[in-house]
């Protein structure tokens, strides 16, 4: 009885999920969000894997193709009136995603097009604070940001095959980098120390035309998680406390919808928007395998959506776009170490008046969609 019954809701759900999807034949962004985004034409994807980088790794004692196997999810910021994006980037010496070490990669542009990469990488595992978090997986899918008085904060995921957690760093020109270990070890006597975390996007808002890190209620705010969305605070930007309900558990702030293109995750992307409209998160909806998902996409693949949170209460979810503005589209986009396909955002860059997204393509190269506000691009249409 319970098995029909559960089946019954579910049908229902997606009944009521894709009944108005018929009376949005196509797709249009409401007047808060951002977008549509276009992809420049001719030049992605702009970072693609390169097995002539080598890097004498401190771990091994060994030199080592350090991105010589996949090249993707790309955080991004502003120095010197360049785009600076930090890359994830896997080498050869394993099997699937995962399972081969993973280090940040650094490159700049004049243009936010054409890249300069430096041949070793910036942030990786080493015999320092972060080796017990970080080897033999490695530092993962960055988000950075910049305070306004000029200090970088990148968060990333530190894998070392047991439990991924989120870990920080800072740093004055984003090629040297101090570890500050995870980033929920202290708080609550530890007692999120141990769970698996990933996905931080701090709160921010552009000011005198630059996008900086700001505080809500005197603290800074953080934006996480992969399957359901979280919070957390901070007055040194290094220590986190997760927002908790009245038991003590975290707070679940959104989370994924049956029959939506998010049915199977709701995975925070680049750096969170405080607007005149509220603050814009942009996440990483996943699609469900099977039962439950939306059938125009395909199953189990990633595309890109935004949700708005009020600008008072950053914990308060309001809305969320019903279709992604981003999806794979292209062949780069479907082909690689994911064959599911992917559009995975997590750099975001304002650059000239316009906003740069930089996003990793089937888990194996980084491409680029811009978003002018003066002449908007439209989103992606509906399959």
């Amino acid at each position: 009885m319970l098995k029909f019954l559960k089946a019954g809701a579910i049908a229902l759900a997606l009944l009521n999920s894709t009944a108005g999807f018929s009376q949005t034949a196509i797709n249009k962004l409401p007047d808060w969000a951002f977008g549509g985004f276009e992809r420049v034409k001719g030049v992605n994807p702009i970072i693609s894997p390169d097995t002539t980088s080598l890097f004498l790794d401190p771990m091994s004692k060994k030199q080592v193709q350090w991105e010589a196997n996949d090249t993707f999810n790309a955080a991004a910021t502003i120095k010197n009136g360049k785009i600076v994006v930090l890359y994830r980037a896997e080498d050869l010496y394993g099997i699937g995603i995962g399972f081969r070490t993973s280090r940040l990669g650094y490159a700049e542009s004049s243009d936010g097009i054409s890249f300069k990469r430096n041949r070793t990488p910036v942030l990786y595992p080493a015999n320092d604070v972060g080796k017990p978090y970080e080897w033999p997986g490695g530092c993962e899918d960055p988000r950075v940001a910049v305070t306004p008085t000029g200090t970088y904060v990148v968060f990333y995921t530190e894998w070392n095959r047991d439990v991924p957690r989120l870990g920080v760093a800072t740093s004055r020109d984003l090629l040297h980098w101090t570890k500050n270990g995870p980033i929920f070890r202290k708080a609550y006597n530890g007692k999120f120390f141990n769970i698996a975390s990933k996905s931080a996007s701090i709160l921010t808002k552009v000011v005198n035309g630059k996008q900086v890190i700001i505080k809500s209620h005197g603290k800074y705010w953080l934006y996480w998680g992969e399957l359901h969305v979280y919070a957390a605070t901070s007055t040194d930007l290094v220590n986190w406390a997760p927002v908790v309900d009245s038991k003590g558990d975290l707070k679940e702030l959104m989370s994924p919808r049956l029959g939506y293109f998010d049915s199977d995750l709701t995975e925070c992307g680049p750096p969170a928007l405080m607007t005149d409209k509220g603050i814009i998160l942009f996440y990483n909806g996943k699609n469900k395998a099977a039962e439950g998902r939306d059938t125009r996409f395909t199953a189990n693949s990633y595309c890109a959506g935004q949700a708005l949170f009020s600008a008072k209460e950053p914990s308060k979810f309001i809305r969320r776009l019903d279709v992604p503005f981003l999806r794979p589209m292209a062949a780069f986009e479907k082909s690689g170490q994911y064959i599911n396909g992917t559009v995975f955002i997590e750099g975001m860059a304002y650059f000239k008046s316009k906003w740069f997204l930089y996003y990793g393509c089937a888990d194996s190269r980084v491409a680029v969609a811009v978003y002018d506000p003066a002449h908007p691009a439209k989103p992606d249409p509906l399959p």
